[in-house]
């Protein structure tokens, strides 16, 4: 049998307050809460255990365990929840290009709401450099606290919507994504690459990040960083700094012990 979504229960986990309605002010608060409260980490991939998509297991993890998760896990959740609430939703699937120096397969998820007669970006499952509110596929520059983005028409070979976001005065491709409605069995296909592929880079780095108005904590290995607009205060962890970091700057339940296969040389 299926899990039903306890709404309360998340709506308690991202400190959000009152009765959330199917409009546009619920959705920025819904999007800027989660994404500001749940961070964007892999530490399952790293202490070999499986990723589950079903929305039994997110509500365990993302919830009651108080963990977060990658984009299937975040923006699974959000979807359901959105659902749950009475927003006009699809999730669609991503070419992800930040960082890329080839195609990269559809291997990131992100969600589409038609509302006040536009569709809205909303992606709680980007990490650091992702969106903290919904944003429209107007190909307008909207700003977010200290960071701009939009969403582009790329024309050229497939008709594409990229998502930007302005960095040194430059317009940076984040991903790239076709309006069209994907399915869970996509996701789970997605979902198996990322997370066992000995290429992947979920299994090759560490990570936890955090986004936030004012500051967006990043952790890779043991690379940590604080960013603030364009100003970028980091440094080396020691080994056993890690562990108290993911507890303290992200807020995150750790086991004990844990070992993450990145850091094991």
């Amino acid at each position: 049998m299926a899990a039903d979504l306890d709404l309360a229960a998340y709506l308690r986990r991202i400190g959000f307050a009152g009765g959330p309605r199917p409009d546009l002010p619920t959705l920025r608060a819904l999007h800027l809460a989660h994404a500001t409260h749940i961070p964007f980490e892999n530490l399952d991939i790293q202490m070999g255990l499986p990723i589950r998509l079903d929305l039994g297991s997110l509500q365990a993890k993302l919830v009651q365990r108080r963990r977060g998760g990658y984009c299937f896990e975040q923006n699974g959740l959000f979807l359901a929840v959105l659902r749950e609430v009475g927003f006009d939703v699809i999730p669609c699937e991503a070419r992800v290009r930040r960082g890329a120096t080839a195609l990269l397969p559809r291997t990131h998820m992100l969600l589409l709401v038609r509302l006040e007669g536009l569709r809205w970006l909303c992606d709680v499952g980007f990490g650091g450099e992702g969106l903290l509110h919904p944003l429209p596929l107007d190909g307008q520059a909207h700003v977010q606290f200290l960071h701009r983005y939009r969403v582009v028409e790329e024309t050229v070979g497939e008709p594409l919507n990229v998502l930007q976001c302005l960095q040194a005065g430059d317009w940076m491709d984040l991903y790239a994504f076709r309006a069209e409605e994907r399915f869970p069995v996509d996701y789970e296909m997605a979902n198996h690459y990322t997370s066992t592929h000995p290429e992947s880079r979920f299994l090759t780095t560490l990570t936890a990040q955090l986004p936030g108005p004012e500051v967006r904590r990043i952790l890779r290995n043991r690379a940590y960083a604080e960013i603030r607009g364009e100003a970028i205060e980091g440094r080396e962890l020691a080994p056993e700094e890690v562990i108290p970091l993911l507890r303290e700057a992200f807020g995150l339940e750790v086991p004990e012990g844990a070992r993450f296969r990145a850091l094991e040389g």
